[in-house]
C-alpha cells in the first residue's frame, strides 16, 4: 500500500529509555475549567471549600465538554481567570495542597450495564485525547454509525516526546486490556495499534501481550511524519480515506492515543477521574531531561524547577512537541490534561522568511498534497472560494509545509489563519 508524504524529522528521543517518576506535591495547583475542545466548565467550589483527590470541581450541562476534577487534597485558596496558549481565557480553581493526598469518597469504579452507561462513565472521568488534541473521549466512543475498526495510536511522531512510548513499555497490559474494554463495551470486532518502527521495544512487548488476542492487531509503520496525524493513522493502519467534511467514525473508525485507553482501563477498576499527566520534559536548558506523572494545575515553572532548567536561557517554552506544539507565554502556566511534553529551548533555527521560489517541496511534503503555496495566495486576497476549493479544510496543521520550505514561508501558521475565514458550520 502506498503511504502517504511526509517528512523526516530528527528524532532527539533522549528521555525514551529513562522511567517516569512521580512529581513532588507543588506548592499550589491552579486547575483550568477548559482543558479540551468544547465548552468551559462553571467551578462547583468557592474560596475556602476544602477538596479532596478526585472529587469533581468544576463542570457543565453541555454535552461537548467533560468535568474537571481535584488533582490534589487542600483547600480552595482563589477562583481566578487565566489566559490560555491559545489566547482563550477562562476560570481555573486555585488549591493549597495539604500533602496528604485524601482521595475523595466521590471516586468509585464506574458500574455499567450497557452502551450507553459506559459512556456515562467515561464523561465522568474527564477523559479527553491525550495525545494532545483534547477531543472529549466520549464524544469519540457514541458515534452514530457502526464501528467495525478501533485503531490505537502509538506513533508518537513528533521529536523528543517519549511519554506515550514510556506508557507503553512501562504499562502494555494498561493498554492491551483497555482496547479489549472498549471493544466489548462498543462491539467493535477488531482493533489495530499503529507504532513507528523506531520503538522496537514497544513493538515487542505489546506483539508478546496481544498474541492471544487474534482480534487485536500490531502495525509497525514507517518513521515519518505526521505519522501519528489522525488521517495518516488511519490511512496507513487501514487504508481507509477520510475525506474532506468526514469524521473517522464516517468510515467505521475510532481513532485513540495509546495513553487514553490505558487511562480508560485504570479508571475503570479504581474509578480516578483524570486527574495526572505523563509528560516528557526536555530541551537545551534542562538538565535534567525526564519523564514525569504530575497533577493536573501544576505550573510549568515547577515541573521545570524538578528537571533543573536554566531558565535564564530559555528563549522558547513550548508546550507540546516543536512541530504541532504552542508557545507558551509564561511559565507560570498550568499543566492541561492534553499536555504531553515541556521543551524549554535556547537555541533553535529561526529563517528569515524570503520569496516563494516556486519549488514545490511544500506540496510534496503535505500528506493531503494540498497546495500551500495556493492557500497562502488565496488568504492574502481573503479569496474564501478559493480557500475551498484548494481543500483548506483538510489542512492538519501539522507543519511540514513549513518545515520543508528553503524560503522560510510560514505556510502552516497562514493556513490555521485561513481556517478563520470559512464559514461555520451550523
Amino acid at each position: 500500500m502506498k503511504r502517504l508524504n511526509g517528512v523526516h524529522l530528527a528524532h532527539n528521543k533522549g528521555t525514551e529509555h529513562i522511567a517516569c517518576v512521580q512529581l513532588p506535591l507543588p506548592a499550589k495547583v491552579r486547575i483550568p475549567m477548559l482543558m479540551n475542545m468544547g465548552a468551559p466548565c462553571t467551578p462547583l467550589v468557592k474560596v475556602g471549600d476544602l477538596v479532596q483527590v478526585g472529587q469533581k470541581i468544576g463542570d457543565t450541562e453541555v454535552p461537548f465538554s467533560v468535568p474537571v476534577h481535584a488533582s490534589v487534597s487542600g483547600t480552595v485558596t482563589a477562583i481566578t481567570e487565566i489566559l490560555s496558549a491559545n489566547g482563550s481565557t477562562c476560570k481555573a480553581v486555585e488549591i493549597e495542597p495539604d500533602g496528604k493526598q485524601t482521595v475523595s469518597p466521590e471516586v468509585k469504579p464506574p458500574v455499567f450495564s450497557d452502551r450507553a452507561g459506559f459512556v456515562k462513565a467515561i464523561r465522568e472521568s474527564g477523559a479527553v485525547g491525550l495525545g494532545g488534541a483534547g477531543f472529549p473521549t466520549h464524544i469519540k466512543l457514541n458515534p452514530k454509525t457502526p464501528i467495525d475498526t478501533l485503531v490505537i495510536n502509538g506513533a508518537e511522531c513528533e521529536p523528543y516526546i517519549t511519554s506515550d512510548y514510556r506508557q507503553m513499555v512501562e504499562g502494555p497490559e494498561e493498554i492491551i486490556n483497555g482496547i479489549k474494554l472498549i471493544m466489548e463495551q462498543l462491539q467493535i470486532p477488531r482493533a489495530k495499534i499503529g507504532i513507528e518502527n523506531n520503538k522496537p521495544q514497544a513493538v515487542k512487548v505489546l506483539v508478546e501481550l496481544a498474541d492471544k488476542y487474534p482480534e487485536i492487531e500490531i502495525a509497525p509503520l514507517p518513521t515519518t511524519y505526521p505519522q501519528g496525524a489522525e488521517k495518516v493513522m488511519i490511512y496507513n493502519t487501514t487504508g481507509r480515506i477520510i475525506k474532506e467534511g468526514q469524521l473517522p467514525s464516517d468510515t467505521g473508525v475510532i481513532v485513540l492515543n495509546v495513553s487514553t485507553v490505558a487511562f480508560l482501563w485504570r479508571y475503570a477498576q479504581t474509578g480516578m477521574p483524570l486527574v495526572e499527566r505523563r509528560l516528557t520534559v526536555d530541551g537545551d536548558t534542562v538538565k535534567k531531561p525526564c519523564n514525569l506523572i504530575v497533577p493536573i494545575g501544576t505550573s510549568v515553572a515547577d515541573v521545570l524547577a524538578y528537571a533543573q532548567c536554566d531558565m535564564d536561557k530559555v528563549r522558547m517554552l513550548i508546550g507540546g512537541g516543536p512541530m504541532m506544539g504552542m508557545c507558551l507565554y509564561t511559565a507560570d502556566t498550568p499543566i492541561g490534561k492534553p499536555n504531553n511534553a515541556i521543551l524549554a529551548l535556547e537555541h533553535y533555527q529561526e529563517n528569515p522568511e524570503t520569496a516563494c521560489i516556486r519549488c514545490g517541496r511544500c506540496m510534496h511534503a503535505c500528506p493531503m498534497r494540498l497546495m500551500p503555496t495556493e492557500l497562502e495566495k488565496a488568504y492574502r486576497t481573503r479569496d474564501v472560494a478559493a480557500l475551498q476549493k484548494l481543500k483548506l479544510s483538510l489542512c492538519m496543521n501539522c507543519g511540514s509545509c513549513t518545515y520543508v520550505c528553503p524560503a522560510g514561508r510560514h505556510l502552516a501558521e497562514t493556513n490555521q489563519l485561513a481556517k478563520a475565514l470559512l464559514p461555520r458550520k451550523k
